[in-house]
């Protein structure tokens, strides 16, 4: 059985309309459950066992960074032995000027919990291995830079020293 020209013409298009069709009745379809929800209806739900449930409104900075950021520096205290509490009332270091340290790396570190000299400083070999390799992209970096060393330096506010071994402050 052989098809001729005309045939599978005739099939192609067939074939053509009905996936307009369907595309067009799918596009009718999630217009007429977008109106149903923004009306205050409830939105379509696939299964009643799984019933659509509303989320709460959301909060101003209680994103998902906000969360992580929180739980992190929760965290934080108990693993690497920071005192967490203690750092958050006191104003924070600028950790910019250690050598090697940006904007995105001091982000990282606040993210974990850590914005003083003295909590840099207060790291034993462990702990500081341990930030270290929670640090993400950054990782290797505390110990490559020897940001702990330097912190001790500027906690005890010896920046005499800091520049002797390590530089300019800042530069």
């Amino acid at each position: 059985m052989t098809l001729d020209t005309n045939t599978i013409i005739l099939i192609v298009a067939a074939a053509a309309v009905v996936l307009i069709l369907l595309l067009l009745l799918r596009g009718r379809s999630r217009q007429r459950l977008e109106r149903r929800a923004d009306e205050g209806g409830e939105p379509y739900v696939a299964s009643r066992e799984r019933p659509y449930v509303k989320p709460p409104p959301a909060r101003e900075g209680a994103g998902v960074a906000d969360e992580v950021a929180h739980a992190a520096t929760d965290v934080a205290g108990e693993v690497l032995g920071i005192d967490v509490k203690h750092a958050r009332d006191m104003p924070a270091d600028d950790l910019q000027q250690l050598k090697g340290v940006g904007p995105k790396f001091v982000a990282r570190l606040n993210e974990l919990g850590i914005t003083r000299f003295e909590q840099l400083a207060g790291l034993n070999a462990n702990e500081a291995a341990h930030l270290d390799e929670r640090m993400g992209p950054f990782e290797g970096r505390i110990a490559r830079d020897r940001v702990v060393e330097q912190a001790r330096y500027l906690a005890r506010g010896d920046t005499e020293g800091f520049e002797e071994k390590f530089g300019r402050l800042g530069g």
